[in-house]
């Protein structure tokens, strides 16, 4: 009997220290039956299943008309070489999945801005490197909706958001305070949320607090598709 074939996702990330600073990634890609593989210089999106776009420090506003006024953790080069590779898989007409930056990068690359400092940063960024958590409302009918249903409740950590969305993206979910926490393209296998589902994992709610669902659910649902 054959082997099944293990699909391959590209991670856009420096080669050096890849697994180490993105260790999260290739192991929920590993968990949700999927091989990722960093890649940096071109890339050729035909050599793969997918393009999985992880987060970050902030893309340059410049990328979408604005000077800096609250963007930090700036990488041009990561911005080059990651934009680059979302261009390679969207003209193969390749899924792609983002993830927090990789939300906002998708969005940007289609023509959208962002919120380079959102007023309600406090409910959405990390306090002293934890993720915070808040409930989300999803689209009916949506991806998301399949998986988790009306609502659901995702971790956080991201201080910039979606600010004007780009033309051929449709927003998903959304959390109470009105930011677009998913999206997906209208014509392309493009998706995009932003919350971490890599490290999405519920636990023991011992200490009270209500726990995020499964981040996995949305991983695998990704790698089923391809």
């Amino acid at each position: 009997m054959a082997l099944k074939h293990m699909p391959r996702v590209a991670l856009p990330v420096r080669p050096e220290r890849a697994r180490e600073r993105y260790g999260n990634y290739f192991a929920a890609m590993e968990r949700a039956g999927a091989t990722a593989e960093p890649v940096w210089a071109e890339v050729d999106a035909a050599a793969f299943d997918a393009l999985l776009l992880p987060g970050g420090g902030d893309i340059h506003p410049m990328r979408y008309g604005e000077a800096i006024d609250g963007s930090r953790g700036i990488d041009p080069e990561l911005d080059g070489a990651q934009f680059a590779a979302l261009d390679a898989f969207v003209r193969a007409g390749r899924p792609v999945l983002g993830v927090c930056r990789g939300h906002q990068l998708v969005n940007v690359y289609f023509g959208g801005s962002l919120i380079q400092d959102i007023e309600t940063s406090e409910t959405h960024a990390q306090r002293d490197g934890i993720d915070r958590d808040h409930d989300t409302a999803v689209l009916p009918g949506s991806f998301l909706h399949g998986l988790y249903g009306d609502r659901v409740f995702v971790n956080s950590a991201h201080h910039q958001a979606v600010k004007e969305l780009a033309g051929g993206l449709e927003a998903v979910q959304w959390a109470e305070d009105g930011i677009v926490e998913a999206m997906r393209h209208r014509a392309l296998p493009v998706f995009a949320v932003q919350w971490h589902p890599e490290r999405m994992r519920p636990g023991p709610a011992g200490d009270g607090r209500r726990r995020p669902e499964d981040g996995m659910a949305l991983l695998e649902w990704f790698v089923q598709t391809l």
